[in-house]
């Protein structure tokens, strides 16, 4: 069974000839509800999920309005409020070179450049305050420590191994 990948929750109808306002959770939005795309819907109610099709969407006032295949009136959308939408995690859109997915990210054993080479920690989420992601690395013992993701810094990501080397500059440690 392949993992999912949460790609946006069904916030509301619009109107009544079936279309959804969907809250965007993906960097792809443009590809994920494009016509013929097909998304699994995971029912707030926690109700058996299954498959729709996008037949049309368009960008509204920061979220998406879709209409899906098969369904032509509100009363058919209106119970599936709240639903999120997700696709398969082996539907990734390509990315550029040296950028990862959160998920591939998330888990991975961080290390320092220094001779002795030692495990800083692992990473458990990834903070984006602004100007660069900041990821959060709970070491095995003590506080968490946050290593900004810049060039100066990462100097090694190897998702296959889950292995990430760092450069400590001065002040990243408590």
């Amino acid at each position: 069974m392949t993992e999912e990948l949460n790609v946006g929750r069904l916030v509301n109808t619009h109107g009544i000839r079936g279309e959804i306002k969907i809250l965007s959770s993906t960097d792809f939005p443009e590809v994920r509800f494009a016509p013929g795309k097909k998304l699994l819907v995971v029912p707030a109610d926690g109700s058996q999920k299954f498959e729709v099709t996008v037949e049309s969407s368009r960008e509204h006032k920061g979220m998406y309005i879709v209409r899906l295949k098969g369904y032509t009136n509100i009363n058919q959308i209106e119970k599936y409020k709240g639903s999120l939408l997700k696709v398969p995690s082996d539907d990734l859109v390509e990315l550029p070179e040296n950028e990862y997915y959160f998920h591939q990210i998330v888990g991975c054993e961080v290390y320092t450049d220094e001779d002795d080479s030692r495990p800083l920690g692992t990473i458990k989420e990834i903070l984006q305050p602004g100007a660069n992601d900041v990821w959060v690395v709970k070491p095995v013992k003590g506080q968490d420590i946050l290593i900004p993701v810049i060039d100066d810094v990462v100097l090694d990501v190897d998702i296959q191994a889950k292995k990430i080397t760092v450069h400590l500059m001065e002040g990243l440690l408590p």
